[in-house]
């Protein structure tokens, strides 16, 4: 699994997945803060539809965290204040920058979880469709 698509399943997971698969690699390896979550900003670019061009939109608040694990350094950054899930996804991409055994088995868990992600999508979107007004279908 590409670490793009690992990083958006960990930080839309609801369950605690991103605290279970650091504490497992906490629990077996030496890690150490290289820097510890701190709050920054950064810049949202966004496409303009009519001309295809990018754009910054404005700004938003961020946490950020870099460890290091087995000599490789991983990076966990969050949209808002969550200090503990920003040090959590550094704790696993380091992990993963490693190769460390536990990874491999992972990979089931977070398939898992982009499927819950998937159902609970789809489950909001039928509740949205189901309060939406046909106005071709009213009498006027």
């Amino acid at each position: 699994m590409k670490r793009r698509k690992r990083t958006e399943i960990l930080i839309q997971d609801d369950s605690n997945l991103a605290q279970d698969l650091a504490s497992m690699i906490l629990e077996k390896y030496e890690c150490r803060e290289v820097v510890m979550p701190q709050y920054g900003l950064t810049m949202i670019k966004m496409r303009e539809s009519a001309k295809k061009s990018l754009f910054y939109m404005g700004e938003v608040l961020i946490t950020e965290a870099k460890v290091e694990v087995q000599s490789c350094i991983g990076i966990g950054i969050i949209v808002g204040m969550e200090e503990k899930k920003a040090r959590n996804m550094a704790i696993i991409d380091a992990a993963y920058q490693a190769g460390l055994p536990e990874t491999e088995s992972w990979e089931a868990e977070l398939i898992e979880a982009e499927q819950r992600i998937i159902e609970k999508r789809l489950k909001h979107q039928a509740d949205l469709s189901e309060t939406k007004v046909d106005f071709e279908t009213m009498d006027v």
